[in-house]
């Protein structure tokens, strides 16, 4: 099992920043990918950012050029946040897959006024 736990959320005007983190404990060896979700009111999880094993990173065509994931440890992963807009306003998910199961943080609130 792998507990991840997020920190950073909060209330910002558009056009700021904000960075989240993630810290995972328990079994963490057995992580392949790592990385961050969201979801709105009233809509689907989407992808924010994913760190594939070997390097590569997604990230979701609304961040592209805006958000950058990255690893800090070789436990914690981090996403920051730069001209935010209203419409990034979500819950994030820390996300975690090992080979057989998917992980997910409790969540965290962000929040962007306009």
């Amino acid at each position: 099992q792998v507990q991840l736990v997020e920190s950073g959320g909060g209330l910002v005007q558009a056009g700021e920043s904000l960075k989240l983190s993630c810290a995972a404990s328990g079994d963490t060896i057995t992580i392949i990918n790592m990385g961050w979700y969201r979801q709105a009111p009233g809509e689907q999880r989407e992808l924010v950012a994913v760190l594939i094993s070997g390097g590569t990173i997604n990230y979701g065509n609304s961040v592209k050029g805006r958000f950058t994931v990255s690893r800090d440890t070789e436990n914690t992963w981090s996403l920051q946040m730069n001209s935010l807009k209203p419409e990034d306003t979500a819950v994030y998910f820390c996300y975690a897959r090992a080979r057989v199961w998917t992980y997910w943080g409790q969540g965290t609130q962000v929040t962007v006024s306009s």
